[in-house]
């Protein structure tokens, strides 16, 4: 099974200046390379949004990600709102309350797309996870936006960090088997592993991070997906980086 990868497209209004960067036209290049990916499924984790969720802007996403023909899912993150995302998207029943988080298994796999909109881990989604986790074994993976451990990349660990770690690892800490998560929000790439979780972080289809100032820095504008191949007993992931599109490409960056 393979699973292609996205994050943070932060897609503004059509002629909407964001911050240079020529979003809508990132978001349409990598969508076109996908098919030759032949991925059979696509996960889109969050921060689809420039700023905050905007219905008209989700409805134009999800008709760029029914053009290639496989399916999607998609999950909510900081610059999202996840009501008016599942309405745009068509998946109001898998709201709970006013998050947006389900469970799925694929081809024998299990899978977890946990909504952090919010940035922490609700007690209701915390008790639904743990009733999953009684419900599951073997090998199991997680979608979400915000990595749930801190990462080593010191703006966003200070700025804008997943603010219930401890919860989130209580709840895993006595499943017997492996975690994969996926996750963006950081702008970078980057795995960590604590326990028996991996945590996947993909880089951006925005700009990239740099990893080492307690300020902001943009290290890049080249733009990414991760692949995700599953098999019975392996899984093996890669990430593919694309130049990025601008705005102003005269302009010094």
């Amino acid at each position: 099974m393979r699973i292609l990868h996205l994050t943070d497209l932060h897609i503004g209004e059509e002629g909407e200046d964001t911050y240079g960067v020529d979003v809508r036209a990132n978001f349409l290049d990598i969508l076109s390379k996908i098919p030759l990916m032949q991925p059979d499924l696509l996960v889109v984790t969050g921060d689809l949004c420039f700023r905050d969720g905007q219905e008209n802007i989700y409805r134009w996403i999800k008709g760029q990600l029914e053009t290639t023909g496989i399916p999607f899912r998609i999950i909510s993150g900081n610059h999202d709102e996840p009501v008016a995302m599942a309405q745009a998207f068509g998946i109001g029943g898998q709201l709970k309350g006013n998050e947006l988080y389900f469970e799925e298994d694929w081809k024998g796999e299990k899978f977890l797309f946990l909504d952090t909109t919010y940035g922490f881990f609700s007690p209701p989604q915390r008790e639904w996870v743990s009733e999953c986790l009684d419900s599951a074994n073997g090998r199991l993976t997680v979608f979400m936006h915000h990595p749930p451990v801190p990462s080593g990349v010191p703006f966003m660990d200070l700025n804008y960090p997943f603010k219930d770690t401890d919860a989130f690892l209580d709840v895993f800490k006595s499943y017997k088997g492996q975690v994969n998560i996926f996750c963006g929000h950081y702008h970078v790439e980057k795995c960590i592993q604590i326990n028996r979780l991996n945590v996947h972080i993909t880089p951006s289809c925005f700009f990239q991070m740099g990893q080492k100032k307690k300020e902001f820095e943009v290290d890049h504008y080249r733009i990414a997906l991760r692949v995700i191949d599953l098999d019975s007993d392996m899984l093996s992931t890669t990430v593919r980086y694309f130049n990025g599109h601008r705005l102003h490409p005269s302009r010094p960056e």
